[in-house]
């Protein structure tokens, strides 16, 4: 169904969210980073699975190694996914040099590496937590590259 005015309304509202969580990281980037190393749903599914996470690349590959018995819960794949995009995130931010969050306009934070590449890292959590594709440590591997 195509309605003009609630697509209008959806993009300004995404604009204005997004510019929100920009100005958040403009202002405590520090502050946003450990919110979004929180994972907590991520976390409980591995600590369940006697994996703790310690922000290592190491603790990505263990995460790929993981039976994903989460699949059976439809609802909780998309909230699991958005964790290991952040996790993903949290641990190129601390481990490759020149690396940082940033927020698109449309509010999807993302991370710039040193080279100005960017990396919807929470599409990557998530379609690691939909299918197992790309492999956590695999897109880790990539941004370590450049």
């Amino acid at each position: 169904m195509n309605i003009p005015f609630l697509a209008n309304w959806r993009n300004r509202h995404a604009t204005e969210r997004g510019a929100a969580l920009a100005t958040a990281l403009a202002d405590d980037p520090e502050g946003v980073a450990e919110l979004f190393a929180e994972c907590e749903m991520l976390r409980s599914q591995a600590r369940s699975a006697g994996l703790e996470l310690d922000g290592s690349p190491a603790s990505l590959e263990a995460l790929d190694q993981l039976m994903p018995r989460w699949r059976r819960d439809p609802e909780a794949v998309p909230w699991l996914g958005n964790d290991a995009g952040f996790y993903l995130g949290t641990v190129i931010v601390r481990t490759i040099t020149g690396a940082r969050w940033q927020v698109w306009p449309n509010g999807q934070p993302v991370i710039r590496l040193g080279s100005g590449r960017e990396l919807n890292v929470v599409e990557s959590g998530v379609s690691w937590a939909v299918t197992g594709s790309p492999e956590l440590s695999q897109a880790y591997a990539e941004a370590s590259e450049g």
